[in-house]
């Protein structure tokens, strides 16, 4: 014997059922079958929709119900072409919506619905559906027979979640097994009877449930479950784009899945063919040829530790708090048992060995019944204000991990927690049952998504680690970073195992944003163009409410409003790489409040192109902290600009010419003198000697301009007059420092908590002294490197080279 079920989706249309058929007719050439059908797809929703709007007096009902019989009976005449066929089914349809009419109509005179009349109302569509599929079976020359699952099941009188009576239902079962010749029975699923004959329902999904139980009862040789997915997957795939079926499960591991919310199987399913050691196979009806899932005593192990990931939403918890409960027998007893008067089911107990506290998780809709008789049942402690009235948190949700494997496998809880706290999911609370089978966390329900992804992706996804890029200012750095990170795509998922997807690119005119897999990196340019426009905190807003896992903040801009937006991004876990200096040279307070942020959230905060662009100078200052050495002088050049300038300049050609040739390749600012006023460059030494560990403000570094006043006066234009007017200042620096036989170079310089900034006549033989072209360098002198500096040197300015240092930061943040 075998069971076959068929859900919603399999019977929700003629097409559908001519699928049904074919699978149910390939599998009598094997064997006996009882199939076990659901209401056409939709029909129980809209049933229960009718009968609470009759009860509350609302006549939309009637519409509701002509619509369903309007449906069934088009699928009949789809199904039954003959005459005769239809002839035979039609007056029976008729009779069933006019009982269900009359049903509906007393509900709306009596106002009310009660649990009973709505398991009577909800039976309905089981009892259309399997009719159907008998009628078109028969008119295909297929023996069947109808099999009232109400004749079959036994249940006590719970109604909308009757409890299985299994000695009476294994007796009426075969009574009518032995009384039944057709080797097909159809029955309803989802409908059951009690000992009076009440109609009652087995819960939502209950039709998984019925196959189960008749499986058993039968002791069949296997149960199909039918459903529209290839088998149980490694998590819901519509959170997860890659998950993947999982080829054969154990009955355990599929309960606890079932139970913490994967739709494909009904929990209670498991239990009655476990029993018996009835192989169960989760199927696709519209790809049969798929494995799907096999569900057994003894699967062979899985190739990781954990078999899936599930979730349950609309959960609540309830803590209940005080020292009145500190070593009082009893005390968790009598807070389940209110609970279970009330009917409210607890799916998650969590306590603190000082027993200060429980905790339980419960369905949101439970809430205002749990609070009621809680507080009832502890009223004397709460007014002896030996405990604390209930207190219940929402918006929340479990994610599960289960498996087998994970059972003295030490690590699990570890990976789980790490993974999670790198994304900023903060978990509320934990349990995990003495089988090591489970670890539940309850989260927020808003980030159940990136969850269930980052956790895919710990335990499943060898392969690519995904991370999500919003980059601000797409210029030309910006523009050259996208173009590396088109370039270096496959690389770095072949080579680091990285997937980098930019979601977003933003200028202070448009925001691009991809909806799925990623901005196309060749064709961004045209598509920002016709983006609508977005404020930064918007920006700022929309990655928050995105909540992708791994995101990173890129700010490729010289924006102090772009600087603003890292604090709430890092307190929301994500990372952000600036090559903007604002906020890394702001006051010494919002400097530390990013690093502490970053840290507290267990994120990354990168500036490395800060100070010399794409080399690793901040890097390397780090190494060096970490490892013990304390920096006590540093010397550095650290503007690519005016070192290129005071290589290029010898007064052969006036000074505003060689600036302008450094504008024109691209090494200044586009107001040059952003550079040539030593900010910039006051700024980068700020940032070393603050990483060295000095509270240096701006307004401490010292800085010996050496552009005469009205240079800095008007606007670009007006600067390039300027600079010609003074040649013959410039030309007096530079003939000093030739007549000497040393070279102009704008040294920073940091010693004893003193940072200065200026132009300095360097000698020859000195590291800086051959410093050519853009390049930067900067000396460390530390006490492991006190009379031969540590020396970082090489290109210092230029777009591509930048790019490249905040690409590695870029990956950096990835890797975390």
């Amino acid at each position: 014997m075998q069971v076959l079920k068929f859900g919603g989706t399999s019977v929700a249309s003629a097409e559908n059922i001519e699928k049904v058929i074919a699978i149910v007719t390939r599998a009598l050439a094997h064997g006996p079958v009882v199939l076990v059908v659901s209401a056409l797809g939709g029909t129980t929703d809209a049933l229960i929709s009718a009968g609470r709007a009759a009860a509350s007096g609302d006549e939309s009902f009637r519409q509701a119900l002509r619509q369903l019989e309007a449906r069934h009976f088009t699928a009949a005449e789809q199904l039954l072409p003959s005459f005769e066929a239809q002839a035979e089914i039609q007056p029976w349809l008729t009779a069933q919506f006019t009982e269900l009419v009359l049903l509906a109509d007393g509900i709306f005179a009596l106002g009310e619905l009660s649990p009973r009349t709505l398991d009577r109302l909800m039976s309905y569509g089981e009892l259309l559906s399997s009719r159907l599929v008998v009628a078109a079976l028969q008119a295909r020359g297929v023996a069947a027979a109808w099999a009232d699952s109400r004749q079959l099941i036994r249940t006590n009188s719970r109604f909308s979640m009757a409890l299985l009576e299994e000695v009476a239902t294994e007796q009426l079962v075969a009574d009518f097994q032995a009384k039944t010749t057709e080797n097909l029975w159809v029955a309803p699923g989802f409908i059951a009877a009690d000992a009076e004959g009440h109609t009652t329902t087995l819960g939502r999904g209950g039709s998984d449930y019925t196959a189960a139980i008749l499986a058993a009862a039968l002791g069949a040789e296997k149960l199909e479950i039918w459903t529209d997915v290839s088998g149980m997957l490694t998590a819901d795939p519509r959170l997860v784009r890659s998950a993947r079926p999982i080829a054969r499960i154990s009955y355990e591991e599929a309960m606890e899945l079932s139970h913490f919310g994967a739709k494909v199987l009904y929990a209670p399913t498991v239990q009655p063919v476990r029993q018996r050691g009835i192989p169960m196979w989760i199927k696709n009806t519209f790809a049969p040829q798929d494995y799907g899932t096999l569900v057994e005593v003894a699967p062979p192990p899985s190739i990781g530790v954990v078999r899936g990931l599930s979730s349950i939403g609309n959960l609540a918890l309830l803590n209940l708090e005080g020292s009145g409960m500190v070593g009082v027998p009893g005390f968790s007893a009598r807070l389940f048992a209110a609970l279970a008067r009330a009917r409210i089911n607890v799916v998650l107990i969590t306590q603190s060995s000082s027993e200060h506290s429980i905790c339980v998780g419960v369905n949101e809709g439970d809430v205002p019944a749990a609070q009621a008789v809680v507080d009832e049942e502890f009223a004397a402690e709460i007014a002896a204000d030996r405990l604390e009235p209930l207190r219940p948190e929402t918006g929340l949700a479990i994610v599960a991990l289960v498996g087998d494997m994970m059972r003295n496998h030490p690590g699990i809880s570890g990976r789980l927690f790490s993974a999670l706290g790198h994304n900023g999911v903060n978990i509320r609370a934990i349990a995990q049952g003495a089988s090591e089978r489970n670890i539940s966390t309850v989260i927020r329900a808003a980030d159940v998504r990136k969850a269930i992804n980052v956790l895919h992706e710990e335990f499943f996804e060898a392969t690519y680690k995904q991370v999500n890029l919003f980059i601000l200012g797409p210029g030309n750095v910006g523009g050259k970073l996208l173009s590396q990170l088109a370039q270096q795509q496959e690389y770095l998922r072949d080579k680091l195992a990285l997937d980098l997807r930019v979601v977003a690119i933003a200028n202070s005119r448009h925001c691009l944003v991809s909806d799925e897999g990623g901005l196309d990196l060749t064709t961004w340019p045209e598509a920002l163009d016709k983006a609508p426009a977005l404020s930064l905190p918007e920006l700022t807003q929309l990655i928050i409410d995105k909540n992708l896992r791994n995101s990173v903040f890129v700010d490729v801009t010289a924006n102090p409003a772009a600087a603003d937006q890292y604090a709430p991004l890092l307190a929301k876990s994500v990372a952000v790489v600036a090559c903007n200096k604002v906020a890394a040279s702001a006051a010494y307070a919002s400097y530390r409040q990013l690093k502490q942020l970053a840290r507290d959230f267990n994120t990354k905060y990168l500036f490395e192109t800060n100070v010399g662009a794409g080399l690793p100078v901040i890097g390397t200052l780090a190494d060096l902290t970490r490892s013990g050495d304390v920096v006590r002088r540093m010397q550095a050049v650290l503007s690519g600009t005016l070192n290129f300038v005071f290589n290029n300049y010898d007064g052969t050609r006036p000074f505003a010419e060689v600036v302008a040739q450094a504008q024109a390749e691209g090494y200044t600012e586009p107001d040059p003198r952003l550079d040539l006023n030593g900010s910039d460059v006051a700024r980068k030494i700020l940032i070393l000697a603050r990483e060295a560990g000095q509270q240096l403000e701006m307004s401490d570094v010292a800085n010996e301009s050496f552009l005469p006043a009205s240079c800095l006066e008007g606007d670009v234009a007006a600067f390039y007059k300027e600079l010609a007017v003074h040649e013959p200042h410039f030309r007096a620096l530079y003939d000093a420092a030739a007549s000497q036989g040393k070279r102009l170079k704008f040294v920073a310089q940091y010693a004893d908590g003193q940072a200065s900034v200026g132009l300095q006549q360097i000698a020859p033989g000195h590291d800086l002294y051959e410093l050519r072209g853009k390049d930067n360098v900067v000396l460390f002198y530390t006490d492991r490197y006190p009379e031969q500096p540590l020396v970082v040197k090489g290109a210092g300015a230029g777009a591509e080279v930048t790019a490249s240092g905040v690409f590695a930061d870029i990956i950096r943040a990835a890797r975390l």
